[in-house]
């Protein structure tokens, strides 16, 4: 049974935080996408895309991760994957992607 993709924004010191949960698959993919457009972002600035209530990542899924971090660049800012599951970590690490994203755990990012 699918779960469907929830996103909540909130605002952190470091820069908008979008909680990302249920499934990011191919079906769901565009939900992150219009998120992710719809951010402000200011030069400097982190976009947090905090996963730890993702249960599941498909291949589209992580296209727009990829599309997430192209418009962050695009404005100056860096994207940080914060409390990444494991099984996603152990995906984007086989693909080589472990070293253009920013990875944090423990807590996610500061409040404001």
């Amino acid at each position: 049974m699918m779960t469907p993709l929830n996103i909540t924004h909130r605002s952190a010191a470091t820069g908008p935080v979008l909680d990302v949960a249920g499934e990011l698959d191919w079906e769901q993919a565009a939900t992150l996408r219009r998120q992710v457009e719809h951010v402000v972002l200011n030069p400097g600035e982190s976009l947090t895309l905090d996963l730890s209530g993702l249960e599941f990542c498909d291949s589209t899924g992580i296209t727009e991760l990829l599309a997430a971090r192209q418009r962050a660049m695009a404005a100056g800012a860096d994207v940080v994957l914060a409390e990444v599951p494991p099984s996603l970590l152990r995906t984007l690490t086989i693909v080589g992607l472990d070293q253009i994203f920013t990875f944090r755990t423990g807590g996610g990012p500061p409040g404001p």
